[in-house]
């Protein structure tokens, strides 16, 4: 009687596989087209293993029968980020294809707005595919905040670092894991950082300028965490889990939010 529960999760599970490879294909073009270096390639390598090994991972635990038109628009950013992720990391070792750069990254950018709405059209949103599309997105901050410092210097690291630094925070401050309200302002936030990025690191205007991009775009990162996390303090009594708390409760209180992404 228990087969007839039973499904096989193998189609799913080959995404990610199928997605490392096309990864490691974007990494040997870029290799071909300007010579990268053992950093870009040891990066780039270890970015397509720890995507497939997390993604798989998630997707057994999750058991989600079909992997999803909009995972696998968020599984192409990935491996654009991957890209992005090997040429920064280049970069320390020659001088980068800015152009090649900011072309990657640009796609990146545009196709975040691409699969929030092909879940809800398809109605294949899941917790799994909003996780994924935040860990990206962060990531990608994190990577042009590395590239962004090397020219303006390791103030512009705050941008990139200050999400993990809420998560780290949040396994300290257990009330920082409730989940947030929908908010225009926080996606918007969020949207910026990677543009104010790469406009900086695009160099298209001059010095000062740039430094005032990324700082307009940090101080408004400052502010929606800000905001959050006093939103959150104000509301903490009303997610804490009491002593007598279910085991439900507690998983609840416990369970990441996919909100905090800015």
């Amino acid at each position: 009687m228990a087969l007839n529960n039973t499904y096989d999760t193998r189609p799913v599970l080959q995404e990610p596989a199928v997605g490392a490879g096309v990864q490691i294909l974007l990494l040997a073009l870029l290799g071909t087209a300007i010579g990268m270096g053992t950093a870009g390639w040891l990066t780039g390598l270890t970015f397509a293993f720890a995507t497939w090994a997390v993604l798989t991972r998630a997707l057994h635990r999750s058991e989600l029968r079909s992997f999803g038109p909009a995972n696998r628009v968020t599984l192409g950013r990935a491996t654009l980020v991957g890209g992005v992720t090997a040429l920064v990391a280049d970069s320390f070792e020659s001088s980068p294809p800015v152009t090649l750069l900011v072309g990657l990254t640009a796609v990146a950018l545009i196709l975040d707005g691409v699969d929030g709405k092909v879940a809800r059209r398809t109605n294949t949103s899941t917790a799994l595919g909003a996780r994924f599309d935040m860990e990206v997105d962060a990531f990608l901050i994190l990577v042009l905040s590395v590239y962004v410092a090397m020219q303006q210097g390791p103030w512009v690291l705050l941008i990139g670092a200050m999400r993990y630094a809420f998560v780290a925070a949040a396994r300290v401050a257990p009330w920082l894991n409730a989940p947030l309200p929908p908010s225009f302002a926080r996606k918007t936030v969020a949207a910026l950082q990677g543009i104010a990025l790469l406009l900086s690191g695009a160099e298209l205007l001059p010095q000062t300028a740039n430094v005032v991009v990324v700082l307009v775009a940090l101080g408004s990162l400052v502010w929606s965490f800000g905001r959050d996390v006093g939103w959150l303090w104000r509301t903490s009594a009303s997610y804490a889990p009491a002593p007598e708390a279910s085991p439900t409760n507690r998983a609840h209180a416990s369970r990441p939010t996919v909100s905090t992404g800015a």
